[in-house]
């Protein structure tokens, strides 16, 4: 499986300045598999610990942080000499040993020679009960595989190459294999087990087993690891979000949880999804300038899942209901495709998106990005229906460079507005670049 975040782990391998490198997650989105790959594909040997798993190396750290017991240690249990440039040092599920995080601080400080990586699957919960010195570690986001990634396990290079080149007249001509192929990705997803057995065996009824499990592992989690108080607030507030995205207007309604539920009631619950690595908020902006994040409302905010795969699996869409486009398809279809776009712009392009709506009014953004000092608001269609009316609002009040448009439709460039079709967001970037050259 070709995971393209491996590039960012070899750009750090090498870089000047390395520091630790924690990588962040939800469960089973690949952490273990591409740190292991990474070590099979760059180094000599890998000394590997899982501290969930290995309980007596757990308390490994507690006594003190000498970085020359912690090496030999490593190496009684690994039988593996650590060598400085040809060990790579794995610490999976670091946050199960105390003092494992903090434990980086002084790899950086007293053997910033050696390379190590560390990961879990309840890191982001784990970094906001342990502190440690802000500088001494590195952080590398891993999400569920990407649109392209998901191409290339399907062994569709060739489409992903056409899609790379912009070779708009050949992406038109293959246009109806593309939109099947991106409603696959729509029930399918991005998680690693679920895409491995999916391009292995086409198998939907199947394949939705294993999402239903990686759902029922969550469940399990929230049990087992998240405050017993704020545990029916969560189960609440995760199986509230099919209905909250079904909206038309994708605002996050705390009504839709429990009737009469206010804010503060959900602030933990909700952070802890966030930091588990599950959802992704989306933060209304109320003024649109330089930096976006300086004008957050934040009490207005959409929600999203981590994989577009799970959105339908806790939501029941069965692969009929998908791959023939029905009736309820067909009124779901903006849920999927805006979480859809979302991912994209995380995972495949590491933006951060807002979105922008009028105080007093229906009209609304789906998205608002900010590049290389320009901002570029971006519609959201799930179907080829080319009417722009909130976008054209925008873009006579505020003047950005250029509108976005993604949809079902061909790739359109006009003086204001450019539509890139949805299996193409990837793209977007590059198109933006090229059109704010031109402008110049």
């Amino acid at each position: 499986m070709r995971r393209f975040v491996l590039d960012k782990l070899n750009e750090w391998k090498t870089h000047v300045n390395r520091k630790p490198l924690l990588i962040k997650g939800a469960r089973q989105v690949g952490k273990t598999w591409v740190m292991k790959e990474f070590g099979r594909l760059n180094f000599e040997e890998v000394i590997y610990v899982n501290f969930e798993r290995e309980k007596l190396l757990s308390t490994l750290f507690e006594a003190d942080f000498d970085v020359d017991r912690i090496l030999l240690a490593l190496q009684l249990f690994s039988g593996i000499s650590p060598v400085a440039g040809k060990t790579l040092l794995i610490f999976d599920e670091i946050q199960e040993a105390k003092g494992g995080l903090t434990t980086l601080k002084y790899f950086h400080e007293n053997a910033p020679q050696y390379h190590v990586v560390g990961a879990g699957s309840l890191l982001g919960i784990a970094l906001q009960g342990e502190s440690f010195p802000v500088g001494k570690v590195d952080f590398l986001e891993l999400h569920p595989l990407s649109f392209s990634e998901f191409l290339l396990a399907l062994n569709e290079e060739s489409l992903l190459s056409v899609l790379r080149k912009q070779d708009w007249k050949m992406i038109q001509l293959f246009h109806e294999k593309f939109v099947t192929l991106l409603k696959q990705y729509y029930f399918v997803g991005g998680m690693p087990e679920v895409v491995d057995f999916f391009a292995q065996e086409r198998n939907f009824a199947e394949t939705r087993k294993i999402q239903e499990s990686i759902l029922i592992a969550y469940e399990q989690d929230f049990s087992k690891h998240a405050p017993h108080e704020i545990i029916p607030r969560i189960r609440m507030l995760w199986n509230s979000l099919p209905a909250q995205l079904a909206k038309e207007n994708k605002k996050f309604i705390y009504g839709l949880v429990k009737e009469g539920a206010r804010a503060k009631e959900y602030e933990t619950a909700l952070a802890w999804l966030e930091d588990y690595g599950l959802i992704h908020r989306v933060n209304r902006v109320s003024k649109v300038g330089f930096p976006l994040k300086s004008y957050l409302d934040f009490k207005a905010f959409k929600l999203f899942v981590s994989d577009v795969g799970l959105l339908c699996a806790l939501s029941d869409l069965n692969e009929k209901i998908i791959l023939e486009g029905n009736r309820l398809f067909t009124e779901f279809k903006g849920a999927l495709t805006e979480q859809f776009i979302l991912q994209q712009l995380i995972s495949e392009l590491n933006y951060k998106p807002f979105y922008w709506s009028e105080e007093r009014s229906t009209g609304e953004i789906d998205f608002l990005i900010q590049s290389s000092n320009n901002f570029y608001p971006i519609e959201v269609k799930a179907e080829e229906n080319l009417q722009s009316k909130s976008l054209k609002n925008f873009h006579a009040k505020y003047a950005p460079q250029v509108s976005v448009r993604t949809s079902l439709a061909h790739f359109k460039k006009e003086n204001w507005l450019v539509n890139i079709p949805l299996y193409a967001i990837k793209e977007v970037e590059t198109v933006l670049t090229e059109i704010n050259e031109d402008k110049k």
